[in-house]
């Protein structure tokens, strides 16, 4: 503990709280161009082959981004937005890219949490094959 004259001296210093993803600077999300699209491992217990992107953001950072979602048509030079959001089973992956936004196409024939992955509703029901059932 320090002491009282030490504490009259020199005011005690408040933590400043930690960010989570200092690369997007307090914004929600960032624009960002792919750099390099390729594949990595999870960690210890999963086995896959985890799509992930090199970006430069706009503001001139250099990060490691996930593409969620089964499929993409993203290469190098693909205009993306970016979010925050880590992956548990890629260490140091801290972000995620936005579907459906730029170049980065949403998933067609998806019918559940939508909103997550940039598909319309109405592109649900333009598909025949796919029925939703309503509760």
């Amino acid at each position: 503990m320090a002491s009282l004259n030490y504490l009259i001296k020199n005011k005690r210093k408040q933590k400043k709280p930690r960010r989570w993803t200092p690369a997007l600077e307090g914004c929600p999300q960032k624009r960002a161009v792919c750099l390099r699209v390729y594949v990595v491992p999870p960690k210890k217990p999963h086995s896959a082959k985890r799509k992930v992107a090199r970006v430069a953001l706009s503001n001139d950072h250099y990060i490691i981004a996930y593409i969620h979602g089964e499929g993409h048509t993203l290469h190098q030079y693909s205009m993306v937005l970016i979010r925050g959001g880590r992956v548990k089973d890629l260490p140091g992956i801290k972000y995620k890219m936005i579907r459906g936004v730029k170049d980065f196409q949403g998933l067609l024939k998806r019918a559940n949490a939508r909103s997550k992955y940039g598909t319309k509703r109405w592109v649900i029901r333009r598909i025949p094959r796919l029925r939703i059932r309503k509760r």
